[in-house]
């Protein structure tokens, strides 16, 4: 077990923050670390996140020992569009799950990721090696992974200060009245099904943008873009605004006129500042073929 100790220069308005700020650690471990009793303030075991940290304040951190990685390599093939020694940009297709789960420890980016990347982050946990942000399985399209725990931190910060731009395309349902506009809804588990999330008050906030590339009949092709990252962000506020992504099953219609293994929705342009060179990074990822087959479908329609 390896023990960090800090001192805080100046004040602190959360323990969290500055654990992520100061020791290496993602938001999100900093607060599993603070939450399982392994931070100390001043000696005392503090339990919350939020606790406030004050100048001078001798911070203490028990990191547990990382536990072997029991998830096979895989040789799968990978469209890696970018790498060097911090990062790959991988162009995910759809029907690739990203990461590990329950029955599922094979078939995975993340094992395709094992066998193409040699050096890979580990600060996320023994199933999510690497993975700073996720698509769903059936979302096609753009996501950068860290190869060391330096770039998985920098990377997740510039996502939580919404430094990190991600922008998607979507067929959606029905046709929007209005050309762009803001969905600000908190998004947590739903009450009616566990398995889905939903738009419900005391969830996670969660902000999209979006604006109207082209409408057609009864369709309407849109741009999406993420300020927050909750599961399944655009498939729940697509449905809550009353135009489901086309081809979501969980969240939208149960029928669909389209021959498709999926939703209608891809990850098209990631944009971040490298964490080692500070250089802007930008990448657009092409609409799959199929995507691109329904769109001329509907256009020759709309002719």
């Amino acid at each position: 077990m390896k023990r960090i100790e800090l001192t805080a220069e100046e004040d602190a308005r959360r323990l969290d923050v500055f654990l992520s700020d100061n020791a290496d650690l993602t938001r999100s471990r900093a607060q599993r670390l603070i939450e399982s009793g392994s931070v100390t303030v001043n000696g005392a075991v503090v339990a919350k996140p939020s606790c406030a940290v004050r100048a001078d304040s001798a911070v203490a951190v028990l990191l547990p020992d990382d536990i072997p990685l029991d998830v096979p390599a895989e040789d799968i093939p990978l469209n890696v569009v970018y790498e060097d020694a911090d990062l790959a940009v991988i162009d995910k297709p759809q029907g690739l799950t990203v990461h590990p789960a329950n029955g599922n420890y094979t078939g995975t980016l993340v094992n395709a990721l094992l066998y193409r990347v040699k050096d890979l982050s580990g600060i996320n946990g023994v199933l999510r090696p690497g993975i700073v942000h996720r698509l769903d399985k059936d979302t096609s399209g753009l996501l950068v992974v860290a190869k060391n725990d330096f770039a998985h931190v920098e990377l997740q910060k510039q996502i939580q200060s919404k430094r990190c731009r991600r922008i998607y395309l979507a067929l959606c349902e029905g046709v929007f009245k209005e050309d762009e506009g803001v969905v600000d809804k908190p998004i947590g588990r739903s009450r009616s099904d566990r398995k889905k999330m939903d738009v419900v008050p005391d969830g996670r906030s969660a902000l999209t943008y979006y604006t109207v590339e082209e409408r057609f009949n009864g369709y309407t092709l849109v741009r999406f873009e993420l300020k927050t990252g909750r599961t399944h962000q655009i498939r729940v506020h697509a449905k809550w605004l009353g135009h489901p992504v086309v081809g979501d099953k969980k969240y939208g219609y149960a029928k669909c006129r389209f021959a498709l293994n999926g939703q209608l929705l891809h990850a098209r342009t990631l944009v971040f500042t490298h964490p080692r060179t500070g250089e802007e990074m930008s990448f657009t990822s092409p609409l799959p073929d199929y995507f691109e087959k329904v769109l001329a479908t509907l256009r020759n329609k709309n002719n």
